[in-house]
């Protein structure tokens, strides 16, 4: 793609313009001007921006509600008149002002029409002298960022539990903040919860359980409001280094201290790849099974699923996944939910940096292989053409979660990786490794980014710009045609075992002793679509696919069953939709399921049983996927 002139350059780089020509009417925005128009949030932050929140909270599991107090302190300009922070399904009760004199008066407030998607701005009159703002609140009974779970639904099943999933935008269904990934704060809490139960946040944490059930918690590095959280429950702590441990109920500690074992190594890696680690401590808590992701980054406290365990270490790329966003997402932010793939781009490309490190280049080879196949399966789904398979998003009047697509990670991978092999590993290091020391507790924009990497990797050399092809990766459809292709020798084994069982060898005889999940993965992926129940039955009794507790390899071979109608799969996979909430995993399956007539009455009659432990992020996309409720008469 031609460039603009290198006097554009010179002019327009201290705002950080874009550096296609093609992309010359996309004129990026200062970036405090962006803020005020995050499709996502109510926030005007021209007038006045949130720099710190308090929060007093007290946790009530017999009515499934947070209330209390968040004060928040206010950094307002001149002509500030209002404060309007997001809420949504929250009760406020009172609301109250404290100006420089130190007089402290109770405010009208005003909470504006709901928006299904947003909910409602509150607007809070203000002056340019107010220095503080608290609201008194209480959530919903049905807060979309909280999961209320009965003791049935831990492993110990003695007490209940709470966790919270505040990405993208469910952060204002337990605190009024301003709710965009472009605005960021410090914050302190107060929590008060059950005397026998432990409260842990993405902040600092105790590591023993409280006398009386409160605790206190600081955060001093600036975070945006997806990255609040809170998790309660009868949970412990185990040191695994200097800077790392892990939290857990009694019964999964151990398990969990031995799987993520190489944590602290994994922090050596990464700090000396991109910089010093900025949050102090890197902790993990394993969840119940109903959390919906695998992961989620929040500072100081990765939250993970309890689906990593596998007992061999063969799925902690989650964690190096999660470790990565300390600098790619939590350090620099993307501005915007349209700017997604510059938080999970950057880290994928990271965690399998890290992954290559630590195992070996040919390891981390197979989990790209597996991310390609992953983003041709994308591809395919959403179509060829389809705007949802660009990494520049436009999700204006959307939920943010529809953008949680393989698009952003993987792509987002691709690409960075073929900028990597376009310019040399040793250049790309020392950008990144600049980029997230000069951007740290900022956010991005991808018209920022890409102006910067023009700037400082392709300057000198427009040809080899041209010849990334910007343009198409970025605002284009699919996968480009120069898109990087993985050399997973490893796989060769999988290649070679496919063969021999075409010809005809028996699945016992095949060797897979050594194999690691990623080549159990692979091996069920290139089977044939549609298997005969002979050929199913064979390899089920060689390899004990339907019987195996790892989730990467049940997932894969559940939905082989459902295309292949494997009825002996059928009670197991029963089991895991019930057992497991992690929306990977959940959705293939349910979507294989709805193929058929007798596949969707199956899945209806597993998920009237599953549905109730689900987090609200997993049941809605089921929801859609089953049109659930039923309609009546529909036989269900």
């Amino acid at each position: 793609m031609k460039l603009q002139n290198s006097w554009w350059f010179f002019f327009c780089g201290l705002w950080s313009l874009l550096a296609l020509t093609s992309c010359k009417n996309r004129n990026t925005q200062d970036l405090s001007l962006r803020q005020k128009s995050d499709p996502h949030s109510f926030a005007l932050v021209d007038e006045s921006k949130v720099n710190h929140l308090d929060l007093d909270l007290e946790v009530d599991f017999e009515h499934k509600t947070i209330g209390g107090t968040a004060t928040l302190s206010l950094e307002n300009t001149p002509r500030a008149k209002n404060l309007v922070l997001d809420t949504k399904q929250l009760m406020i009760e009172e609301v109250t002002r404290l100006d420089s004199s130190g007089k402290s008066e109770t405010v009208k407030f005003e909470l504006g029409n709901t928006d299904p998607i947003l909910g409602q701005p509150l607007t809070i009159p203000i002056k340019p002298s107010t220095q503080q703002v608290s609201v008194t609140y209480q959530t919903s009974p049905h807060a979309e960022a909280l999961q209320w779970l009965e003791p049935n639904l831990t492993a110990g099943k003695r007490h209940p539990f709470l966790l919270t999933q505040s990405q993208a935008i469910n952060a204002r269904t337990w605190v009024p903040i301003q709710d965009g990934p472009g605005y960021r704060f410090t914050y302190s809490a107060k929590v008060t919860v059950p005397e026998a139960l432990m409260a842990v946040m993405s902040a600092s944490n105790p590591q023993e359980k409280s006398e009386t059930g409160e605790y206190r918690f600081q955060m001093d590095q600036p975070i945006p409001a997806y990255l609040l959280a809170l998790a309660v429950g009868d949970i412990q702590f185990k040191a695994l280094g200097p800077r790392t441990g892990v939290y857990a109920e009694p019964g999964m500690l151990d398990k969990a201290a031995y799987e993520l074992e190489e944590m602290e190594k994994m922090m050596d890696i990464a700090e000396n790849m991109y910089g010093p680690y900025r949050w102090d401590r890197y902790d993990v808590i394993i969840l119940p099974p109903s959390f919906p992701f695998g992961g989620m980054e929040n500072p100081r406290l990765t939250f993970a699923t309890p689906t990593i365990l596998a007992g061999d270490r063969s799925l902690t790329s989650l964690i190096a996944h999660e470790l990565a966003h300390s600098w790619s997402g939590n350090l620099v932010t993307n501005a915007t939910w349209n700017d997604f793939w510059i938080n999970e781009g950057f880290t994928v490309y990271f965690e399998y940096r890290i992954m290559e490190e630590l195992k070996g280049r040919a390891y981390s080879e197979m989990l790209a292989s597996l991310s390609y196949q992953d983003l041709v399966e994308e591809v395919r789904s959403m179509g060829p053409n389809s705007p949802e398979t660009h990494l520049k998003l436009d999700l204006e009047g959307q939920n943010p979660d529809d953008g949680v697509t393989s698009i952003a990670y993987d792509k987002g991978y691709y690409f960075l990786r073929l900028v990597e092999e376009a310019v040399g590993r040793e250049r790309f290091d020392a950008f990144l490794r600049s980029y997230f020391s000069e951007n740290a507790f900022k956010t991005m924009t991808t018209e920022v980014f890409l102006a910067r990497m023009h700037e400082e990797l392709f300057a000198n050399d427009e040809e080899k710009w041209s010849e990334v092809r910007v343009e198409q990766w970025v605002y284009g459809p699919g996968v480009p045609k120069n898109c990087p292709e993985a050399d997973p020798e490893r796989f060769q084994r999988v290649h070679d075992a496919m063969t021999s069982w075409g010809a005809g060898q028996v699945p016992s005889e095949i060797k897979t002793d050594d194999w690691s999940t990623h080549e159990w993965v692979h091996f069920i992926r290139s089977l044939p679509d549609s298997l005969t129940q002979a050929e199913m039955s064979s390899l089920d009794g060689a390899f004990k696919f339907t019987q195996r507790t790892n989730a990467e390899v049940q997932c894969v071979w559940y939905a082989k069953a459902i295309s292949s109608r494997y009825e002996p799969a059928y009670p197991y996979i029963e089991k895991f939709l019930v057992d497991v909430g992690r929306r990977k995993f959940l959705t293939p399956l349910y979507k294989a399921m709805s193929q058929s007539e007798e596949g969707r009455k199956m899945a209806l009659q597993i998920y009237e049983k599953a549905r109730p432990g689900y987090h609200p992020i997993s049941y809605k996309t089921i929801d859609n996927i089953l049109e659930w409720p039923p309609a009546p008469g529909s036989g269900k």
